[in-house]
């Protein structure tokens, strides 16, 4: 019935192509090797590439070393492209879900991930580690959802603290027009702890391209400093807007900006304070960041440690565990990948995944500065 409603739901959207699908990673299964395939939806193209590339390529690079030990399983990846479109997503999901893939994973649009509930749950497909802090996919009535990174509840309590003790009071606040109602509320309600309110709230399209009409109302508004829930492309326009017109304050940006942001900032000798769901990419002495950088070289297609290439990494790295812990319980198919996940508890090397208590993974929230010469500082 969840999936008749879905189906209903998706016909009535605004027209959008399917997803074109990017091909399993060409990977050469002998004839006594398992194959075990996962399925994503990813921002290959659009406003959102880079940010899609880049979980594929993290969750790639853990497939290509597992496989690389010859253990008698191989890992495939079909990735489609939903051009991070709500809808593509949903239509991709759909599509996966009717394959024989043994789960979801490393989805980048967290509307369209929310939005494609009801087939993952009538489906009995989990959906392991989307990039999205999106609390919607938090909700305690959700099903067969394995978040991997912190909401974004936790990463705003992060940033505000550390705004209150630089004094900051006025608030900005730049968020998704699409993205789910408890989001927002969650950003106010972290003000409301400590006794702050938004001086002015700006929504924006995700894939618009002008945003010169949000930095003029964030720049009348004269807010201490701004708070972005957005991918990467807006906020580098509107700090570049902004800085142009001389405005004295600070700029916060969620992990969703992703390592596109840093990449942009950087360029433009433009600075921001951003929260990581995942280790510092420059940390070399952190197992799991030497690790990813080890086995992206294995993909050899110029793919690079950044916060997204080892977010996805270590949703790659989980499934891996997760798939040879349920083959070796004696069998292997949805349902009992979702049990194994619900029990899992591991350590990847300085970063921690416990789903003994739901379905949340981690609880590593984290903020650096990027300065204007690209330094990750602070």
């Amino acid at each position: 019935m969840q999936r008749r409603s879905f189906v209903q739901a998706l016909s009535a959207a605004s027209a959008v192509g399917l997803g074109t699908s990017m091909g399993a990673w060409p990977l050469v299964s002998r004839a006594d090797t398992r194959v075990v395939r996962f399925g994503q939806s990813a921002s290959l193209t659009g406003g959102q590439a880079a940010y899609g590339q880049d979980m594929r390529s993290g969750i790639a690079a853990a497939f290509a070393a597992a496989n690389a030990q010859n253990n008698g399983v191989r890992f495939e990846l079909n990735c489609l492209d939903d051009g991070g479109l709500r809808a593509n997503c949903m239509k991709n999901v759909l599509s996966l879900a009717e394959t024989d893939a043994i789960s979801l994973i490393g989805l980048t649009s967290g509307v369209g991930a929310e939005a494609s509930l009801p087939v993952i749950e009538d489906s009995r497909i989990a959906l392991l580690g989307t990039a999205s802090g999106n609390l919607g996919l938090r909700a305690s009535n959700v099903k067969n959802v394995f978040n991997v990174r912190v909401g974004h509840d936790a990463e705003y309590r992060r940033m505000i603290g550390y705004a209150k003790d630089f004094g900051l009071k006025g608030v900005g606040i730049v968020y998704m027009a699409d993205a789910a109602a408890s989001n927002l509320n969650s950003l106010k309600q972290s003000l409301a702890d400590v006794g702050m309110t938004p001086k002015v709230i700006v929504a924006i399209d995700r894939n618009a391209t002008n945003f010169e009409a949000a930095a003029h109302e964030l720049l009348i508004n004269r807010p201490d400093c701004v708070m972005f829930t957005t991918n990467a492309e807006p906020i580098a326009k509107i700090i570049e807007l902004m800085a142009a017109a001389k405005y004295p304050g600070l700029f916060y940006a969620s992990s969703y900006s992703g390592q596109t942001l840093i990449d942009k900032l950087v360029a433009r000798q433009q600075g921001c304070v951003m929260s990581l769901v995942v280790p510092r990419p420059s940390s070399l002495g952190t197992p799991v960041v030497n690790q990813c950088q080890r086995d992206l070289a294995l993909l050899n297609n110029g793919a690079r440690v950044g916060v997204t290439t080892l977010e996805g990494y270590i949703v790659g790295r989980i499934a891996v565990e997760a798939t040879h812990s349920a083959i070796s319980s004696g069998r292997l198919s949805r349902a009992r990948f979702g049990e194994v996940l619900g029990g899992l508890r591991t350590d990847l090397g300085g970063f921690r995944v416990d789903y003994g208590g739901g379905a949340q993974g981690s609880k590593f929230v984290d903020l650096m500065a990027v300065d204007r010469y690209g330094r990750l500082v602070g």
